[in-house]
């Protein structure tokens, strides 16, 4: 049995949300897109993700 993976990739939301590369990492670093600096990679927790894109992501970044 697999685990489910909690996170995307930048590349992931880019591709989900049908905009290019740049655009999703410049929105990452700018806090628009919710996600999470570990090291030198940028993880975007899917709950997270998905309470943004529905609107319900508290402000403070907790969903």
């Amino acid at each position: 049995m697999t685990t489910p993976l909690l996170t995307y990739t930048v590349d992931e939301v880019a591709a989900l949300l049908g905009i290019a590369r740049g655009v999703a990492y410049e929105s990452v670093r700018s806090g628009e897109i919710p996600a999470t600096r570990i090291g030198r990679r940028w993880l975007v927790p899917r709950k997270r993700f998905h309470a943004w894109l529905d609107g319900t992501a508290d402000r403070s970044g907790a969903a």
